[in-house]
């Protein structure tokens, strides 16, 4: 069972920028894609951006352009670069495989764009 320890959340003013970091307890970045998921209040949670073992992102269409995934595999952590943060953002932000395991969720960390 791997856990993952995201972090890095907070409050940030619309425009600013966060990085969230995630740590694996377990070297997995090449065997599986890892993924942001992030759930808002009242809404299901969704994918926000997304990193194969070979290196390639995706992201949500919400978020492209503004967000930057990444990973460094020594660590076993990825991370997550927010810029041009709105008020939309806000939400918990968790990371997992893709597809996600159950038994892999962690506590996530709040992001709050809020002026």
């Amino acid at each position: 069972q791997v856990q993952l320890v995201e972090s890095g959340g907070g409050l940030v003013q619309p425009g600013g920028s966060l990085r969230l970091s995630c740590a694996a307890s377990a070297g997995i970045f090449s065997i599986d894609a890892m993924a942001w998921y992030r759930q808002a209040p009242g809404k299901q949670r969704e994918l926000v951006a997304r990193i194969t073992p070979g290196g390639s992102t995706n992201y949500a269409a919400s978020v492209k352009g503004r967000f930057t995934v990444s990973r460094d595999s020594a660590k076993n952590t990825v991370y997550l670069q927010m810029n041009s943060l709105k008020p939309e953002d806000t939400a918990v932000y968790y990371c997992n495989m893709v597809p996600p395991r159950g038994s892999s969720w962690g506590q996530g960390t709040q992001v709050t764009v809020s002026s």
